[in-house]
């Protein structure tokens, strides 16, 4: 698996990539992305870029926790991806872009660590890439199911400050 990680620069400290990319891979595993080399891409960042990222990419000008932009999403009229994928044998999924401060403003609205829940929306970006979506009532209990068992097999984050 080739996982590029790019955390910005103000984030950096704090923000362990083993456990980012432990995250990915077992998000993976779970979203049973099959057998073969799979990349995908995933960037830690600030509010503005996802915002920019959110207005340019889906006509929405505001900010959210979490984009992802599979490659694969939209098919063309024969059913494969509109994009052109390298002859590598790699299946090129996407990019997952976090929003790092939204991402601590959630923790705190309902409670948890920020790093619980950096690590949910990982896993749910990453899920999002593999085609699971919550649109419906059943297609969200089975992604948040995958979800919750994938959180359940990760080591925590770092520690809080103040926390033992």
């Amino acid at each position: 698996m080739e996982l590029r990680i790019r955390i910005d620069g103000r984030y950096r400290k704090g923000i362990e990539e083993a456990w980012l990319r432990e995250l990915a891979e077992k998000a993976l595993l779970a979203g049973e992305v099959g057998g073969g080399d799979v990349e995908l891409g995933l960037s830690i960042t600030d509010d503005e870029t996802v915002r920019h990222l959110n207005r340019d990419y889906r006509g929405l000008d505001e900010c959210t926790d979490v984009l992802s932009f599979a490659l694969t999403e939209g098919k063309g009229g024969n059913g494969g991806s509109l994009f052109v994928m390298p002859p590598d044998g790699v299946r090129h999924l996407g990019e997952v872009v976090i929003s790092y401060p939204r991402a601590v403003q959630q923790a705190a609205e309902h409670g948890r660590r920020s790093d619980d829940e950096l690590a949910w929306l990982v896993v749910h970006g990453v899920l999002h890439l593999l085609g699971h979506d919550h649109d419906q009532p059943a297609k969200e209990r089975r992604m948040r199911a995958v979800e919750k068992r994938v959180l359940s097999q990760v080591r925590p984050g770092r520690k809080e400050p103040g926390e033992r």
